[in-house]
């Protein structure tokens, strides 16, 4: 099976455009990112897919043994070059910002920008605590969180519905490669220009964690949205299509 199957590949929008590849966080799929997809597509070559052990990935590829961070940073790299793909705009949310800072300096020429959309390069314990001792409840619990806007529902229960779609087992490991990582060293290895993009108020990434991470990126810069929330990208689509575009463009 070639690697683009293995992830759940899926091309849309303007083949003649710039190519955007779009990867999701931990507990999602590449569904979360429709919503910006859309208003990106008109555009961009636009590249979704699933990390191994999430969404509609290949579970025959799941290998527990594989998947700390770096171990989706090659599935990465080896998608770009299996699709044959230059001058790659990379978009990661949340840890797959960080995935995304070290596939791109793993493989610079293949890449031409990278979008960290509320990066964090340490995260909490306690998030990995509540999980393992209860999956099953964890989704339920942390949606809220983690999306905020809790005016809007809905969105809440789309992510948790999203976390409930994860197979347990591979949920846990990508888990303990989020939360146990300390990825702070590799921000100064990040080659390419980079769009830092958070919010102003988030409870898994709060404003001075954005900052951080632009100060340790020797050619970044700092987005603040006017959103609420850990997923812009789901809460906040206009605002995020925009200003990817922007920079991407």
């Amino acid at each position: 099976m070639d690697v683009a199957t293995l992830n759940n590949v899926t091309r849309v929008g303007n083949a003649g455009g710039p190519t955007v590849m779009l990867a999701h966080g931990f507990g999602c799929d590449q569904q979360l990112w429709h919503p910006v997809a859309a208003r990106l597509r008109e555009q961009f070559d636009l590249v979704l897919f699933d990390h191994v052990g999430s969404g509609n990935a290949a579970p025959a590829a799941w290998n527990p043994d594989k998947y700390a961070l770096t171990g989706y940073a090659d599935d990465v790299v080896e998608l770009v070059e299996a699709l044959d793909l230059s001058d790659v705009v990379l978009v990661g949310h949340c840890v797959a910002a960080m995935i995304g800072a070290l596939a791109v300096a793993s493989a610079p020429a293949r890449f031409a920008k990278l979008v960290m959309i509320t990066p964090s390069p340490r995260h909490i314990d306690e998030l990995l605590d509540s999980l393992e001792s209860n999956y099953v409840g964890w989704p339920q619990a942390m949606a809220p969180t983690i999306m905020g806007n809790a005016d809007r529902p809905e969105l809440a229960e789309d992510l948790a519905a999203t976390f409930c779609r994860t197979d347990p087992a591979a949920a846990k490991v990508f888990a303990r490669a989020t939360f146990l990582s300390d990825n702070r060293a590799d921000l100064e290895s990040v080659p390419i220009p980079t769009l830092v993009v958070d919010c102003r108020q988030d409870a898994i990434a709060p404003p001075e964690v954005g900052a951080y991470v632009r100060d340790h990126i020797p050619s970044a810069r700092l987005s603040t949205l006017d959103a609420t929330g850990h997923c812009p990208h789901v809460s906040a689509p206009d605002a995020t299509a925009e200003v990817v575009a922007a920079f991407a463009g």
